[in-house]
């Protein structure tokens, strides 16, 4: 799997979670060798679980999977910039590249707020690209935030 399919996969997710009434965030965790491990959306109010990030149910889904918590040579793709905690699951899973969509100035801790990874306190940092169309996976949230509002 290629990295703008990944990236559609991960969109998806996002537009199927607006449609449950979530956040639209989407995840896809990819292996080394390019199989889909794990994919989903957020999930927060349906499992009344405030860790239930898309990132966070792809992570535990891909360790399960693999029978191990150390998700080396995988990728994570993600449709927004993902916050302090889910920065954290990355680090600790070893995820070995981060790929986001949309960056998220008010949440996001990867290139905003505390900047995970560049803390000296970080074990272990991803590589970490930003790539796809970001104005279309913001245009989303927007939308999403602003229809709530109406």
């Amino acid at each position: 799997m290629d990295d703008p399919q990944a990236i559609a996969l991960a969109l998806s997710q996002a537009q199927a979670a607006a449609s449950r009434g979530e956040v639209p965030v989407g995840a896809v965790l990819v292996s080394g060798e390019g199989a889909i491990l794990a994919q989903d959306g957020n999930r927060i109010r349906e499992r009344a679980d405030p860790t239930a990030h898309a990132e966070m149910l792809v992570l535990r889904a891909g360790a399960n999977v693999l029978g191990n918590e150390r998700l080396l040579g995988t990728t994570l793709y993600v449709s927004l910039e993902p916050c302090a905690m889910c920065a954290g699951a990355i680090s600790l899973a070893r995820v070995a590249r981060l790929v986001f969509v949309a960056p998220d100035p008010k949440g996001g801790a990867v290139l905003h707020g505390p900047r995970f990874f560049d803390q000296p306190t970080c074990h272990h940092r991803p590589n970490v690209e930003q790539a796809g169309d970001a104005e279309g996976a913001g245009a989303m949230l927007r939308d999403f935030f602003k229809a709530r509002r109406s």
